[in-house]
């Protein structure tokens, strides 16, 4: 079960990846980061898919809800610690505080402040914006990293429950002749 959830761990950090790189470039173009939020989107549906594959063609068509649960979580975990150290080289070398400054750009517009306090988020969004520019890169990586491990648990409840099954389907009975002597 590992090995496949390796895999799919990794072609899921792909997509993780496809998707951060296509958001960052949403600050300057914004259908990039629409498209990064459609493949954000896409996690759960390709984990479910993946999933049923491992299910009906490695194992024979039987999981329990344990071990399918566990299969999300190990594909979440793979893809996390490498799309942790992906961010660990892109803060720590590539973005020189860019991701920081177009955050708190898109935050400080006068729609975005007037909509925060109206939800009354203001003054929490301006100084959680303020103890992140403060963090060092492995301190958000390791952040990021956690709440894409708590995803993974969360996520693989709902799909490890539909993907669970108890049994093989019986096969259908052979057809009986009818006794014409009878």
């Amino acid at each position: 079960m590992r090995a496949f959830a390796r895999y799919d761990g990794l072609r899921l950090f792909l997509l993780w990846l496809l998707s951060f790189i296509l958001y960052v470039a949403g600050f300057t173009t914004p259908f990039l980061g629409l498209l990064a939020m459609i493949l954000a989107l896409m996690t759960p549906f390709r984990s479910s898919r993946k999933l049923r594959y491992y299910r009906d063609e490695v194992i024979g068509g039987t999981i329990s809800f344990r071990r399918a649960w566990a299969y999300v979580v190990f594909q979440f975990f793979y893809a996390s610690l490498l799309f942790a150290l992906a961010q660990f080289v892109y803060f720590s070398f590539i973005d020189k505080g860019f991701f920081m400054s177009q955050m708190a750009q898109m935050l400080s517009e006068p729609a975005t402040v007037q909509a925060l306090q109206q939800m009354g988020m203001g003054q929490a969004l301006s100084q959680a914006m303020a103890d992140f520019s403060h963090m060092r890169p492995i301190d958000l990586v390791l952040n990021i990293m956690t709440s894409n491990l708590l995803i993974g648990i969360v996520v693989g409840l709902p799909l490890g429950f539909m993907a669970h099954r108890s049994g093989k389907p019986l096969p259908p009975a052979p057809p009986q002749e009818e006794n014409i002597n009878g």
